[in-house]
């Protein structure tokens, strides 16, 4: 465990890219937001004189995950979650396991909390025993952004307990089919806040739009900790519309076709050498290290291709680099490059 902050914690994969450059930086799907969910974004203008209500977004979401309508709280987008959190919350030994998501530990630390750090290795797989049992905020992924790590579902349930509050980030769990290992539905496990974000299957980061899910009580904090009408119509309008079943059945249409462009991307990698995919990858991006080369990420972008960095994630270092998953054309010219430069 560590206390360390020499990681760039606001470092993002938008800054990797740029005219000119392939984009395997941003793991938001290429080829959205789809025809029909623009059509809904256009036609919402036609209300925003109006303040935004989120009254019909905040029952579809309740009813996607049976859950009641005082336990959903819209956000704009995923970043302002933690920043509610970070807010609301008043812990006394707060917990980020790392690598993840850095904003999670920027908010608390922004919002005067100091942080411990459970830094996975290995396999980047959790063992629930290496969180401090004084731990009462715990932060984990799942996926976890960068490490595209899926941690079973019963392992996560392990942490919750009564007087801690777990927060899960499954902004990227709707990139596997069925979701698996969600924690979305599973109203009765103690301290439990689920958070998600329409963000990278719909191709929203600019409409910054997500959702929480939490205790009644907590949830109440949540939107009292907010500005007044944070989520706006037109984010409200997609959180309505990609809660429903057609939605859901696409983004499950949509991550099968990844998964079969990721099994691409594991293949071309393995049959280079001096590349090494770290753990087993479960969502739309792949965490890859180069043993002792540390210039990767420079020379593939001095080839036209944008990956996001490893070191500004505590527990990795320049060594590793995550590679969106694309197109298996796009991936033969990556794994192509990456070849010649190792």
């Amino acid at each position: 465990m560590t206390l360390s902050t020499e990681y760039d914690l606001h470092h993002h994969g938008d800054a990797e890219v740029g005219p000119g450059l392939v984009d395997l930086a941003v793991n938001v799907r290429t080829g959205t937001p789809p025809s029909w969910l623009r059509d809904r974004l256009v036609a919402s203008l036609d209300d925003v004189a109006a303040y935004p209500d989120p009254t019909r977004a905040t029952a579809a979401v309740a009813a996607r995950h049976d859950r009641p309508v005082e336990e959903v709280v819209p956000t704009a987008g995923g970043a302002e979650a933690f920043v509610l959190l970070a807010r609301a919350l008043r812990p006394r030994h707060a917990v980020v396991v790392h690598p993840q998501f850095t904003e999670p530990e920027a908010a608390l630390r922004a919002a005067g909390h100091a942080v411990d750090r459970v830094l996975l290795d290995g396999d980047l797989t959790l063992d629930p025993g290496a969180v401090p049992e004084s731990a009462d905020l715990v932060v984990v992924g799942n996926p976890t952004n960068p490490t595209s790590v899926r941690h079973p579902a019963g392992v996560l349930a392990r942490l919750a307990r009564p007087g801690r509050t777990l927060v899960v980030d499954e902004a990227f769990i709707d990139t596997a089919p069925g979701e698996p290992d969600s924690l979305a539905d599973r109203g009765d496990l103690p301290g439990l806040v689920v958070l998600r974000s329409l963000t990278k299957t719909w191709g929203l980061a600019g409409l910054r739009v997500g959702y929480a899910l939490a205790p009644a009580g907590l949830a109440e904090g949540l939107r009292a900790a907010a500005p007044p009408w944070s989520v706006s119509t037109p984010a409200l309008v997609a959180l309505e519309a990609c809660s429903g079943p057609a939605a859901r059945a696409e983004a499950d249409a949509a991550a099968r076709a990844m998964a079969a462009d990721r099994d691409h991307l594991l293949a071309a990698l393995r049959r280079i050498g001096g590349a090494e995919v770290r753990a087993t990858p479960a969502a739309s991006f792949v965490l890859v290290r180069t043993p002792g080369r540390s210039d990767v990420r420079e020379r593939l972008r001095d080839r036209g291709l944008a990956v996001r960095r490893g070191d500004t994630f505590p527990g990795l270092d320049a060594e590793h680099v995550r590679i969106a998953v694309r197109a298996p054309e796009v991936t033969d010219r990556l794994v192509g490059e990456l070849a010649e430069i190792l």
